[in-house]
């Protein structure tokens, strides 16, 4: 639309803006004009196109000044903007309904103030349209402005709706609008987890994170669908805004709402936390059925036990991602095991082979990753029932003692009690300590190389590791391989003290003991420097 075409739809007379004093807004000011000459030029463009419809072509100028590419002129710009439409909403001067295109404006036979209301709409779309560009800007402080000014458009918007309600106390919400906060949020070429961190103080409020789990489900499924390959950068992007959404634990009515509204119905849905825990559920269920990248796999799984299973509607549908992710291997699987030992535990989840595939995770590795605390702290829990066979137990004990040979200290003083607590839980496993008439071995019977713990024979064998590693350098690794020489006590020792224990710490622990008050070196004390007199030094030199 020319400006020409603009005066004509305002009614406004043939001379516009040109009676303000300002600058040509050519795509930015004069090189010699500062910011202050923006704002108030600015400012003077804003007061008239609110003070008369006849200015309203002063709307170019300051959309114009959006595409500059002067940062300063820019943020002048988005606060003109963000105080004119956010009158012209207060005001209702923005057309409501469906919004016919520009050529259907002018050519129509409708009113001058009707079609005032549909061009200044259509000038608004315009204005969120380069906010929601201006999210990509390089600058963070205008990213930060245009976030701010779309969701004050969003509150606005949603206080006065632009589209006529289907019935009455019909719940309504710029949902158009909010797509493309969240949508720019949510880039595939750029890392936005600073702009994300801002957004989360919106999340407070109920019914902005009831339409961000929407949104960002929406913006999910188009960025991916035929897409062969999704950027890391979009998949980082998405994790942290949707593991930002946290929903309250306590069932109740939900009123915090961004959006004011004069009273709430009980029909709308945006009001019950069972419809937030669906759209959650959903939220996650369209992102984590992508094959994520490892990266992306191990945050979520991270997470998975007490930011996203407590808060599902069922919880059950997580399974076909965690065992994915469980057969994976390594670290993945380690991770994943959290979220299986919730599901087996506390909604009856029926898995074949688990203990066969929890078997397999015991490696040298699972001495060193980052996990270590949590495996062994959940294979201890899956490991509690007595009703588990003995030859599972044995192998288990088996894999861990041959193992400890070479894992280092501060992984021992965890594992050793850890073996001792299997014995202790499972008597028939004892054997392996301790067989009164057992026969004669030339070999160990057991095989480290066989996956399946039934088909090991480690019922068959002995813990001779460790008696071997009561031979260790470490005197507290000594002393708990030392347990087994004498009857094992009833109650169990806690590992949950030795999970966390590292080298460092083993060190200082070291470094503080106290040795012996005086330790003899020698039977005749040393008199002088160069030691008694008839010594060969004292005997061939003299201090002078």
């Amino acid at each position: 639309m020319t400006a020409g075409a603009g005066r004509d739809v305002s009614g406004a007379p043939g001379g516009g803006a040109t009676g303000l004093v300002c600058p040509a807004w050519g795509g930015g000011m004069e090189g010699d004009a500062g910011p202050g000459d923006a704002r108030r030029a600015l400012g003077h463009l804003v007061e008239a196109v609110l003070a008369s419809r006849g200015e309203a072509n002063a709307v170019f100028d300051i959309l114009a000044v959006l595409q500059s590419e002067d940062q300063e002129e820019i943020q002048e710009a988005v606060h003109a903007c963000s105080r004119l439409f956010g009158a012209l909403l207060a005001r209702g001067e923005l057309f409501v309904g469906q919004l016919p295109s520009e050529e259907m404006v002018l050519t129509g036979s409708r009113g001058a103030n009707r079609k005032y209301k549909m061009w200044m709409r259509h000038r608004y779309h315009s204005c969120c349209n380069r906010l929601g560009e201006l999210l990509a800007h390089p600058s963070f402080q205008v990213k930060e402005l245009a976030l701010s000014t779309l969701m004050k458009f969003v509150q606005l918007e949603g206080e006065h709706p632009l589209e006529k309600p289907k019935w009455e106390g019909n719940y309504l919400f710029p949902h158009q609008l909010f797509m493309l906060v969240v949508g720019g949020l949510l880039s595939p070429e750029e890392d936005r987890s600073l702009l994300l961190s801002q957004f989360r103080e919106y999340l407070e409020h109920d019914d902005i994170r009831y339409h961000t789990m929407q949104a960002a489900s929406d913006t999910v499924a188009r960025v991916t669908d035929g897409r062969p390959g999704v950027p890391l950068t979009f998949w980082n992007n998405a994790f942290m805004l949707l593991s930002s959404v946290s929903l309250p634990r306590q069932e109740g009515t939900l009123s915090s709402f961004y959006v004011k509204h004069t009273e709430l119905s009980d029909k709308w849905k945006v009001i019950h936390l069972k419809e937030h825990r669906k759209a959650f559920q959903q939220m996650w269920l369209r992102f984590l059925k992508h094959q994520l990248p490892l990266r992306v796999c191990k945050k979520v799984l991270v997470i998975m036990h007490d930011s996203i299973l407590p808060h599902l509607a069922q919880p059950s549908l997580m399974i076909d991602f965690l065992t994915r992710a469980y057969d994976i291997g390594g670290a993945i699987s380690l991770l994943a095991l959290n979220g299986l030992f919730i599901l087996i535990h506390k909604h009856n989840l029926e898995y074949p082979d688990f203990y066969r595939k929890l078997y397999g995770l015991l490696d040298p590795s699972v001495f060193h990753v980052k996990y270590r605390a949590r495996f062994f702290h959940l294979a201890d829990l899956f490991l509690s029932s007595s009703h588990l066979p003995a030859y599972l137990v044995a192998a288990f004990a088996k894999r861990l003692a041959r193992l400890a040979l070479t894992a280092p200290p501060e992984a021992l003083l965890m594992v050793l009690p850890f073996i001792c607590n299997l014995l202790r839980r499972h008597p028939a496993c004892r054997v392996l300590i301790h067989r009164p008439r057992g026969p004669e071995l030339d070999a160990d019977p057991y095989d480290p190389a066989e996956e399946d713990p039934a088909q090991s024979r480690a019922l068959e064998s002995s813990l001779w590791e460790l008696q071997a590693l009561q031979q260790h350098y470490h005197p507290e690794v000594s002393k708990a391989a030392s347990a087994i020489n004498q009857a094992l006590s009833v109650p169990e020792v806690s590992i949950a003290p030795l999970l966390e224990v590292t080298a460092f710490e083993i060190f200082e622990r070291d470094l503080k003991k106290k040795g012996p008050g005086s330790v003899p070196l020698e039977f005749i004390p040393a008199r002088g420097l160069l030691g008694r007199r008839e010594d060969l030094c004292a005997q061939h030199f003299t201090l002078s």
